[in-house]
């Protein structure tokens, strides 16, 4: 659930919804059209039917090989691809850890970029296995998402960390299934594998962007639990956490806080850590309840700095485990 940023600032500056809208399919008439439009109409119908073939077939076939090795062949995928073919998104990652790691040394700050590369790369070959993985974790504290879901709704505040998708079969043996807001990926195929996979698990899919506040309310008003991420890349750039910039009122972090205050809600933090190869752990920290306001909304950037002091503090323990690392901040 996101919004593009409007503005910087403190204040409770009025944001523009981001409405997400899915590319267009060009009619097959096209192919005998003129140059642009039959160029274009080609690269959907063949060359990206191609790629889509491709992905399903990796998709499907990884699902027979053996856990370990799927997710090792992820980390040797991701050390190859990521800095030979993606120069820009390493350049990003340097900058951003020579901040946030200042004491750190050159060396030191290259083998967690290291690190990053292998577990992004883990992570793409691991959707294929995400029942399996989450079997294999060991589970803290979560006692909290039951507790808070006893007394009444709950938002699931997750953080893209280890591999973030293998809460959700916990979430949903615990009792809760929230209902997710996401936007799928680029290409066909990626999209309908991503959806199915999470329904599959047992999540619910909120509609990305402004079009998911409404059911996202509706279930958190009759009593349900929906998941956010609050930390977030968003066209490039680092949304959330704040890493020191000025608390601002665009995306997550908002949205999350003021659903909250809309339905009196619990948030609910929690993050999975990849401890070695296919061994995680996952976290399930002190729930949030934002404190008693005098008038709606008059509390809202603390709000905001309040989850963020949550969030950012383990985000910057895992750096080499954050997807986000290669954003612009």
């Amino acid at each position: 659930m996101a919004a593009p940023p409007k503005k910087q600032g403190t204040g409770s500056a009025k944001r523009s919804a981001w409405i997400y809208r899915a590319p267009p399919a060009p009619p097959i008439g096209d192919l005998f059209k003129d140059a642009d439009r039959r160029r274009a109409a080609f690269r959907y119908h063949v060359t990206d039917n191609i790629k889509n073939l491709l992905d399903l077939a990796v998709h499907f076939g990884l699902k027979a090989v053996p856990t370990g090795i799927c997710s090792a062949a992820g980390a040797r995928l991701g050390t190859f691809v990521i800095p030979r073919w993606h120069s820009s998104s390493v350049k990003k990652a340097q900058k951003n850890l020579k901040r946030l790691l200042p004491d750190a040394t050159d060396e030191e700050r290259g083998r967690v970029l290291r690190r990053s590369w292998q577990n992004q790369g883990r992570i793409m070959t691991e959707f294929s296995i995400v029942g399996r993985l989450a079997r294999r974790a060991v589970w803290h504290d979560l006692h909290h998402f039951t507790e808070a879901y006893s007394k009444g709704p709950v938002i699931v505040v997750c953080m893209h960390l280890g591999n973030w998708e293998i809460f959700a079969p916990k979430l949903v043996e615990l009792g809760l299934a929230p209902s997710a807001n996401y936007t799928p990926p680029a290409g066909r195929a990626r999209a309908w594998i991503a959806r199915r996979v999470r329904l599959k698990l047992g999540y619910g899919l909120l509609p990305p962007g402004k079009d998911g506040i409404r059911p996202a309310l509706n279930i958190l008003k009759e009593g349900g639990a929906i998941s956010i991420f609050c930390d977030e890349g968003f066209a490039g750039k680092i949304r959330g956490p704040f890493f020191d910039r000025p608390p601002h009122l665009d995306g997550n972090l908002a949205v999350a806080v003021r659903l909250a205050r809309l339905t009196g809600a619990t948030i609910c933090p929690c993050y999975v850590l990849r401890r070695d190869g296919t061994s995680f752990d996952g976290f399930a920290l002190e729930p949030i309840v934002l404190p008693p306001e005098n008038q709606p909304g008059e509390s809202l950037t603390e709000d905001v700095v309040l989850l963020n002091s949550v969030i950012e503090p383990v985000v910057r323990a895992h750096l080499d485990q954050w997807y986000f690392l290669d954003n612009a901040l």
